[in-house]
């Protein structure tokens, strides 16, 4: 199979408004002698600025239609790796507050409930937060969306198309009059670091650290090492940090049990680095250990990219480095996984790694 020729064709990606005037008709009765004024309520939804993000794919920038409700382009990927990305920003210059009333995303004119393996397609706000029915588009504010096309390219060969596809995807969203079921959208912001200067949970990320808005960005500035830092931003801080890593088929292949794919390892800001001492709130007297509450689920996580045969328990029950705690490693030739109940995670190739330590530190070395 010729990897170079077998390209998805996106021939065309309609986001679709559908605007409604949404309000009931306007009837005041004074009983109090005077004068009101009462303005006109307009109803005013579209969109608006389509910026095309820096490293896609060649391609004519996406055009809006007329009445600014449709937004249509189209892109050729032609090999694995290839993406192809834009924002655009859903504007409400009415007077009146709008939500979002349904969401839908089709493939070849059908409702997607799975992609195929190859293609990568979302479509969330700028910062990766993702769209739900009730978020408010207040008036005279805007939000902006991002749409993300790929061709992935971490995939094993049988998940190669065998022929050119061509695909036509379509998304719409329905804003209606905001009521009491509103919402404010609880925007999060998803960056990537690989930097040996450490940042923490609850703190912004180091101006002199440089943030990537994808993993494949960050990988490739880390020289291809299998792993990076994914933090959630919240209200300009840190709000959550993994270790992400990814298993490639030819790993997998090389190792009986590992699977390939892409995993995540969640750190989390609950051990005092400064005594060593584990936070009472998680310190488990009956077991004389310290619970992480994510221990579990990253053990979960090492298991299934590892597999069981490359993985055991360490320290279990021990007095080591300070504290009694459980640990977990998995590990295969190059390849080390680790995490403990005091939300220490990390990945280790033997030339370099990403850690996010139990208080909160995380980074990159190597």
């Amino acid at each position: 199979m010729r990897i170079d020729k077998d390209n998805i064709k996106i021939v065309l990606i309609l986001l679709v408004v559908a605007l409604g005037i949404g309000y009931s008709y306007l009837n005041t009765e004074l009983n109090i002698n005077g004068t009101a004024n009462i303005n006109s309520a307009n109803w005013n939804v579209y969109w608006n600025n389509v910026q095309v993000t820096n490293g896609s794919v060649a391609a004519e920038t996406p055009t809006i239609d007329t009445n600014k409700t449709t937004v249509s382009f189209n892109v050729t990927l032609a090999k694995p790796g290839d993406f192809y990305e834009f924002t655009v920003d859903a504007v409400n210059a009415g007077t009146l507050d709008a939500m979002i009333d349904t969401i839908n995303s089709k493939l070849n004119g059908t409702t997607i409930t799975t992609l195929p393996a190859y293609l990568e397609y979302n479509v969330t706000y700028s910062g990766g937060t993702p769209l739900e029915p009730n978020q408010e588009l207040l008036h005279d504010t805007t939000e902006t969306y991002k749409i993300r096309i790929a061709y992935k390219g971490n995939i094993s060969a049988s998940d190669l198309p065998d022929t050119n596809q061509s695909l036509s995807l379509q998304f719409s969203v329905t804003y209606k009059q905001a009521d009491d079921n509103a919402q404010p959208v609880d925007h999060r912001t998803t960056v990537y670091t690989v930097s040996s200067t450490n940042s923490y949970i609850g703190q912004a990320i180091p101006n002199d650290i440089t943030q990537y808005s994808s993993a494949s960005e960050a990988m490739a500035a880390f020289s291809n090492h299998p792993c990076y830092i994914k933090h959630i931003i919240r209200n300009g801080v840190i709000d959550e940090s993994y270790v992400e890593f990814v298993v490639t088929q030819a790993m997998a292949n090389a190792n009986s049990g590992m699977t390939a794919g892409t995993y995540a390892l969640r750190g989390l800001n609950i051990y005092d680095k400064a005594s060593l001492d584990c936070i009472s709130e998680y310190f488990d007297t009956t077991n004389n250990i310290c619970l992480s509450p994510y221990y579990e689920s990253n053990k979960e996580t090492l298991l299934q990219a590892f597999g069981s045969s490359n993985c055991r328990s360490e320290y279990d029950g021990s007095d080591y480095d300070g504290g009694n705690y459980k640990s977990f490693t998995c590990r295969v030739s190059g390849f080390v996984g680790y995490v403990d109940t005091r939300s220490n995670v990390q990945i280790d190739d033997n030339v370099g790694g990403c850690y996010v330590r139990g208080y909160g530190e995380s980074y990159c070395e190597g």
